[in-house]
């Protein structure tokens, strides 16, 4: 007979994605034969960080300070807001690139049939703050989804409302790729979106 103490661990791992019933039964049963330390560490961590990280009110990053390190930086070009889909695509780009500018996290795309709209992505804040005048340029770095590119053109709509210039990431063919092995969608938007070679 299994214990309901395990049943309800299993239970527990399955939150997260892509974490199915046979996973999290592997997982807890790792963490009560041989990590029973890693698991207390991992549960003080998970309450603690469940208890204190919250939102950045200028960028809706996570965060454990009401504005985070990035936004309260003065070596940030107050210029340049990047908006995002999530917390992680803000790091990659932090990660891959010199982008030097701020950033604006959606927390998500737009998709009305989940009930997702333009309030629950935070954007009267985001107007709000382009509305201050100091960002001149946009850069919209949503993922090239149909829902992605939806949210693209709401933004871009929305930083013309308020003077200020949208840009769009390119999306194509990757460096170092072969066109015989791109898929069909990438090429066909890479295709269609090229641009004039300088001399």
């Amino acid at each position: 007979m299994s214990s309901a103490l395990l049943e309800q661990l299993i239970e527990a791992f399955r939150v997260l994605p892509g974490v199915g019933q046979k996973s999290a039964q592997r997982m807890a049963y790792h963490v009560l034969e041989r990590e029973r330390a890693g698991g207390q560490r991992l549960s003080g961590a998970l309450a603690e960080a469940i208890e204190k990280v919250g939102h950045c009110s200028r960028c809706r990053d996570f965060s454990e300070t009401e504005v985070c390190a990035t936004c309260a930086s003065a070596a940030r070009d107050a210029h340049l807001l990047c908006a995002v889909e999530s917390p992680a695509d803000r790091l990659a780009i932090e990660q891959a690139t010199g982008y030097r500018g701020l950033y604006f996290v959606l927390q998500g795309r737009l998709s009305p049939l989940d009930g997702i709209g333009p309030r629950e992505l935070g954007l009267d804040s985001l107007g709000a703050r382009l509305a201050e005048g100091e960002i001149q340029e946009l850069i919209i770095a949503t993922n090239p989804t149909v829902e992605g590119e939806a949210t693209a053109h709401y933004l871009a709509q929305l930083a013309r409302q308020h003077g200020v210039r949208p840009s769009r990431l390119a999306h194509g063919v990757p460096l170092g790729g072969e066109l015989e092995y791109v898929d069909r969608g990438t090429l066909s938007h890479a295709f269609g979106s090229r641009s004039e070679m300088g001399p």
